[in-house]
C-alpha cells in the first residue's frame, strides 16, 4: 500500500491532469465553487509557534543584535558625551521606546502562527465533517496533504500550508500570513523609525562627517521600502504570492480602509500601532480540533456530489 505522501499529486502544476482522470466527477474549472477559509480553520493558532529554521534563527539573532548594536552607538556615542541633560533624556527615551516596540513585533511576528492550515486532513472522514454544499470544491496539497482553504499557499520552509500568505521573510524566521503581517508592518515602521531618529542626531551633530555614516540611512531605505509595500498589499487585498502568480481578482476584494481594519484587528485606534494588541476582529480559531481519522485520499480536487 502507497503511503499518503506518495499518494499526494502536485496540484500547484497539475490540477488539470487530475481532473482529467476523475471523469465525470469533477466540474469544469469555471464552475468550481471554491472553499471559504471559514471552514478550514488552524488548529494550533493558540499554540506557540516557533520555526526551527537555522537560516531563520541566525537572521532573526542578526536582527536583534543590530538593534542592540544601535542602541550602544546611539546612547554612548552620540547622547552620553552631549552637554545638554534635557536633549539627552528625551532623545534616549524616543529611541528606547522605538526600539522596545521594534523587538516586541518582531518577537510577535516571529511566535505568532501566521495563519497554518491543519496538517494531513485530507482525508474523506474530515471531509464529511465539513458538511460542505453539494457542488462545492476543495483542494488538497500534495506536500502537506491538508485541505486548502481558498488564498491559502504552501511554505516550503514551515512545511506547512499558509492562509493569504505574502512571503517567507528569513528576518523574522517565519511567514507573513493572515495573523502576523500587522506584527511584521509594525516591526518594519518601528525599524524605519528608529534609523530616521538616529539619521537626524547624526546630521545634527555631526554634519561634517555624514559621508562616513551610511549605515542608517540604509536601513531607513530598506525598512521604509519593505513598510510600503505591505501596506500597499494590504490596501490592494492582494499578497505578493498572489502578484506573482498572477493570481489577481480570483476573489472578491475588500475596500482599502477595510482591509487595514481586518489587518490591524478593528476600527482605527492607538491599538494599530501596538504589538501587544490582539487581532480582535478575527474570528478566534477552533481550539484543539479533532479531525476524524482516516486514509489520505488520492484526489488533488475533491468536489461534493449534486444530489
Amino acid at each position: 500500500m502507497k503511503s499518503p505522501v506518495h499518494r499526494c499529486r502536485d496540484t500547484e502544476h497539475g490540477r488539470g491532469q487530475s481532473g482529467a482522470g476523475a471523469g465525470n466527477n469533477y466540474l469544469q474549472t469555471e464552475q468550481r465553487i471554491p472553499i471559504s477559509k471559514d471552514v478550514i480553520t488552524s488548529s494550533s493558532a493558540s499554540a506557540m509557534w516557533f520555526i526551527r529554521d537555522a537560516c531563520g534563527i541566525v537572521c532573526a539573532v542578526i536582527t536583534w543584535m543590530l538593534v542592540f548594536y544601535a542602541e550602544f552607538v546611539v546612547l554612548f556615542v552620540m547622547l552620553l558625551p552631549s552637554k545638554s541633560l534635557t536633549y539627552s533624556i528625551v532623545n534616549g527615551a524616543l529611541f528606547n521606546a522605538l526600539a522596545f516596540l521594534a523587538l516586541a513585533s518582531h518577537l510577535r511576528a516571529m511566535c505568532t502562527d501566521p495563519g497554518a492550515v491543519p496538517k494531513g486532513n485530507a482525508t474523506k472522514e474530515y471531509i464529511e465533517s465539513l458538511q460542505l454544499k453539494p457542488g462545492q470544491v476543495v483542494y488538497k496539497c500534495p506536500k502537506c496533504c491538508s485541505i486548502k482553504p481558498d488564498r491559502a499557499h504552501h511554505c516550503s520552509v514551515c512545511k506547512r500550508c499558509i492562509r493569504k500568505m505574502d512571503h517567507h521573510c528569513p528576518w523574522v524566521n517565519n511567514c507573513v500570513g493572515e495573523n502576523n503581517q500587522k506584527y511584521f508592518v509594525l516591526f518594519t515602521m518601528y525599524i524605519a523609525l528608529i534609523s530616521l531618529h538616529s539619521l537626524v542626531m547624526v546630521v545634527f551633530h555631526f554634519l561634517n562627517c555624514f559621508e562616513d555614516d551610511w549605515t542608517s540611512l540604509l536601513f531607513l531605505i530598506f525598512t521604509s521600502v519593505m513598510f510600503g509595500t505591505q501596506v500597499h498589499s494590504i490596501c490592494t487585498d492582494e499578497t505578493g504570492i498572489e502578484r506573482l502568480k498572477g493570481e489577481t481578482g480570483k476573489w472578491g476584494k475588500v475596500p482599502c480602509w477595510k482591509a487595514m481594519e481586518m489587518a490591524f484587528g478593528g476600527p482605527f485606534s492607538l491599538s494599530w500601532c501596538s504589538p501587544f494588541a490582539g487581532l480582535s476582529c478575527k474570528k478566534s480559531p477552533q481550539e484543539h480540533i479533532t479531525v476524524p481519522q482516516g486514509e489520505i485520499i488520492e484526489e488533488d480536487v475533491i468536489e461534493i456530489p449534486l444530489t
